[in-house]
């Protein structure tokens, strides 16, 4: 009951407060040194935070005196403290748990940007900073009224791809083109040690790696697992020395085991091993060196395809509930390859996908998949 209560007593609070708000909002001291400390939101999962560092980098560049702070996922905090944009990292998993201490660390911000939160607690944590400049794109919401661009308002739909929704938010915020669309991770020691660590366990200091990623957010995105054994079985063929590392989150350690152990099984190597479920094995810090030292990446819509983006390691990326236009691979198309089929049910129920492998996803074949993979490969050693 309480959290039911808990949004519309906010929301007729903050419409009060705001209306009662006469603090001036000059559009003129965006762009300028008036803006001395910004709040940045970034708090949802991996690839959604990649996809807002090109927005941080930009406003950087535009307000380089200004402290900036940066809300960010619990999970990340240890992945991007370090990165050059941002002077201070706050954790926050963007729920009602934790929302009143978080309100209460943020003070005295000029300026603050959602690139990407939860709502209903992004907009209100945004003003409790003390913002006189609020932005976020899309401003088609019930918080509208406090932001500083409640109008045009704007949809998912009109935005295009996640970098570029973001840089819009960065434009509106004063930032200054050009821009760049690339994206950016910090390099950890820790996390490169603990890769060469497991590398030597494993005698793959010079094996060439294929990287899985079978795992998703939702199980519409996700490729069948055995789909991922066959195409193992079918690159061993004509690559047989090829090593696979099936990667994923600590809570699909064992989907990934599943996968690395059936990959072992179908095609096994003398004295060694074929496949390593890197789920659960390796820290967060050192999946970005992980993927930069695999030829390549099988995904879905997915954290780690944007980080393998980020890294420069081609991907070859299945789609066929999410939009690549909008999801996708951002920049460098000549590098990453693109498989994206219909959506086979209507209404899509998406996030609520009934089919433990969705259908859709099925309709990627096994041959699209190592024909890409092939290609890649191919090219990398030419």
């Amino acid at each position: 009951m309480r959290l039911r209560l808990r949004e519309p007593v906010l929301y007729r609070w903050l419409r009060l407060k705001r209306a009662l708000d006469k603090r001036p909002r000059p559009s003129s001291e965006l762009g300028t040194p008036a803006i001395r400390r910004i709040l940045a939101i970034s708090c949802t999962a991996l690839g959604d935070t990649l996809l807002s560092t090109p927005a941080l980098a930009a406003l950087r560049q535009t307000y380089p005196q200004a402290h900036f702070t940066l809300l960010v996922h619990p999970s990340l905090l240890a992945l991007f403290t370090g990165l050059d944009s941002v002077d201070e990292l706050i954790p926050y998993d963007g729920k009602w748990r934790g929302f009143g201490g978080v309100a209460r660390q943020l003070k005295d911000f000029d300026l603050a940007v959602i690139l990407h939160g939860n709502e209903p607690q992004a907009t209100p944590l945004a003003y409790f900073s003390g913002a006189r400049h609020i932005f976020k794109l899309p401003n088609n919401n019930r918080w509208n009224f406090l932001l500083n661009n409640r109008t045009p308002v704007v949809s998912w739909d009109d935005l295009g791809h996640g970098i570029d929704q973001r840089l819009a938010v960065a434009r509106l915020a004063g930032a200054r083109e050009p821009f760049s669309r690339r994206m950016t991770v910090p390099r950890h020691a820790a996390g490169e040690s603990a890769l060469q660590d497991a590398l030597v366990q494993r005698d793959w200091q010079s094996a060439p790696l294929v990287a899985f990623q079978p795992g998703a957010s939702t199980m519409s995105r996700r490729w069948p697992r055995g789909r991922f054994v066959a195409a193992a079985t079918a690159l061993v063929a004509h690559h047989p020395e090829l090593r696979f590392v099936v990667t994923g989150s600590p809570a699909e350690q064992a989907l990934c085991r599943e996968v690395a152990a059936a990959i072992e099984a179908a095609v096994p190597v003398t004295g060694g091993s074929r496949a390593w479920a890197s789920a659960g094995d390796l820290p967060l810090l050192a999946i970005p060196d992980l993927l930069r030292r695999a030829a390549v990446l099988v995904s879905g819509d997915t954290g780690p395809m944007h980080l393998a983006v980020t890294v420069e390691t081609p991907v070859v990326a299945l789609f066929a509930v999410s939009d690549p236009a909008r999801s996708g691979p951002g920049y460098d198309p000549e590098r990453h390859i693109v498989i994206r089929k219909w959506r086979t049910c209507d209404p899509c129920q998406s996030k609520n996908c009934p089919y433990a492998e969705p259908i859709c996803m099925d309709n990627i074949s096994v041959d699209e998949v190592v024909a890409a993979v092939d290609s890649v490969l191919r090219r990398k050693s030419a």
